[in-house]
């Protein structure tokens, strides 16, 4: 009997443990030790070994999901490819492998992107069409609403792919506004005299996700990228696929 009691208090105990976790917090700490190059397999085996019940609990807005899961992405990212630099070689595999352990599964860069961040956007069709049967797990985690601002803080290891930062649920919204900013300020090219403007080839591929061609506009308007007026033809420029690991900045505060 007393060995039964000891057993259910320290189940209970752990299950405190498990409730309480901070997983935003994990998912900075795992970013940082990879910014830093220091172990990040402390931050990896609690994530491993988190239920999808504790993740939903814990993640329960979209603010912290987006933080949790852009941080996990790009945290990833490194984590895999700075040993295997020649995965990148095959690019559409390699998004496409069940590689990331998370609560138990083994999650691929596409799942964590398209099936969570997006919520449950089909991988092609510019963001106009979701999955129609998506799994369960993508259900229990995916975002409720898309942030067409995510395209501007995902790395997925290109050069032309937005710098790494750390991502936090209580700034969310400052963090995302100032590298979506930063990224098409510094990556797009106005041409005044031919009313011109060259951008991200971003914008073509998840045209659904900004808007299209009018969300797109007030985008760049809004980021003060383009005038107001007149109206600018745009261009997407070539993406560079080229491998460029370890590309990070930080946010300054608010």
């Amino acid at each position: 009997m007393k060995f039964l009691t000891q057993t259910i208090l320290l189940l209970i105990t752990i299950q405190g443990i498990i409730a309480q976790t901070d997983y935003n917090k994990v998912s900075q700490n795992l970013m940082k030790a990879v910014i830093d190059s220091t172990s990040t397999q402390e931050y990896q085996d609690v994530i491993a070994n988190a239920s999808i019940s504790d993740l939903k609990n814990g993640l329960d807005t979209d603010t912290k999901k987006l933080a949790f899961w852009i941080n996990i992405y790009n945290a990833y990212i490194q984590i895999i490819l700075r040993p295997n630099p020649e995965m990148y070689e095959d690019k559409r595999g390699f998004f496409k492998i069940k590689q990331i352990p998370i609560a138990g599964m083994q999650l691929a860069f596409a799942d964590i992107e398209h099936g969570i961040i997006r919520g449950s956007q089909h991988e092609y069709f510019l963001g106009y069409i979701k999955k129609l049967f998506p799994p369960q797990f993508e259900k229990d985690l995916r975002v409720s609403k898309r942030d067409f601002r995510i395209h501007f803080a995902l790395n997925c290891g290109a050069k032309d792919c937005p710098p790494v930062a750390i991502y936090t649920a209580e700034n969310l919204n400052y963090e995302l506004d100032y590298m979506s900013k930063r990224y098409l300020v510094s990556y797009s090219d106005v041409y005044i005299d031919k009313k011109e403007i060259q951008t991200a080839q971003l914008f073509a591929w998840f045209r659904g996700d900004f808007g299209g061609s009018k969300g797109i506009r007030e985008i760049l308007i809004n980021y003060e990228v383009i005038p107001k007026n007149p109206k600018y033809r745009l261009m997407q420029k070539k993406y560079n696929w080229e491998l460029a690991l370890n590309n990070f900045v930080q946010i300054p505060k608010d």
